[in-house]
């Protein structure tokens, strides 16, 4: 612990180096980004709300394919499901613009030679994200919805409601996509020197008993195999965080500069 309160330390030092804004400056550009963002939402919005009927049979695939349709207790419902919809859609289509912005935003506080960064943070953010969100929508909901309603409830008779699928849905699929992020966020502790391969191996235990309990907390089934099938995606990506981390961090490219 004290090894990471050293790094962080060092890495805020080293950043003070850095040409600074004062805290009018950075609420100014925080705002600007934010309103940009807050377009770019909903513009991907309308583009989901035009496409509303078609992305909510793909919604309700994993339970059509079972036999079992949607159910509704309140005149609202439908309407719920079409923005919740078209707003996941939109979130989706926006998501490439909103990054640029956080990038945008961030950057000054980086050197120049890591804003060579941004393409393959947007690239891997995104489709990490996307990945996580296509495994749970093909593997994880398919399966949970099978194991709870046609092996645990099989003795009883299913009212899924819209309310209760929608949530169940963006739990596994957003869930899903966030914890795909897990190379990224280990990229930028790297980066800044807070955490490097070494220690990332040394405390692998760690790191997986808190997978495993990450698992589940998020897994929709109680099923251990459920959890396995959470878990060892998360696994694979923590290996490939510590690649990640290998070759970004401070020292690896001081090094490599010395040496050229």
């Amino acid at each position: 612990m004290a090894d990471v309160i050293d790094s962080v330390r060092a890495a805020v030092t080293d950043r003070a180096e850095l040409p600074g804004m004062s805290l009018m400056e950075h609420l100014d550009e925080l705002r600007k980004r934010l309103i940009r963002s807050v377009i770019f939402l909903g513009l991907g919005f309308i583009v989901g709300w035009i496409f509303r009927y078609p992305l909510c049979t793909f919604l309700q695939k994993p339970l059509l394919d079972q036999g079992h349709v949607l159910n509704y207790t309140h005149p609202t419902d439908p309407l719920n499901l079409f923005i919740k919809t078209a707003l996941l859609a939109g979130s989706i289509l926006a998501s490439p613009f909103i990054l640029y912005q956080v990038w945008l935003f961030i950057s000054p506080g980086l050197y120049q030679n890591e804003k060579r960064y941004v393409l393959p943070f947007m690239t891997a953010t995104i489709g990490l994200f996307l990945a996580g969100a296509w495994f749970g929508y093909r593997y994880v909901l398919a399966g949970a919805l099978h194991v709870l309603i046609d092996d645990f409830g099989k003795n009883f008779h299913a009212i899924i409601t819209i309310e209760e699928y929608t949530g169940f849905f963006l739990a596994i699929i957003l869930g899903l996509g966030i914890t795909f992020e897990l190379p990224i966020l280990m990229f930028f502790f790297a980066l800044f020197g807070i955490v490097d391969a070494k220690f990332l191996i040394k405390h692998i235990r760690y790191a997986i008993l808190l997978i495993f309990v990450v698992s589940a907390i998020i897994c929709p089934s109680p099923e251990p195999l459920s959890m396995c099938l959470f878990a060892m995606p998360m696994l694979v990506l923590y290996m490939v965080g510590v690649l990640a981390a290998f070759l970004v961090h401070p020292k690896r490219r001081e090094a490599k500069a010395q040496k050229a």
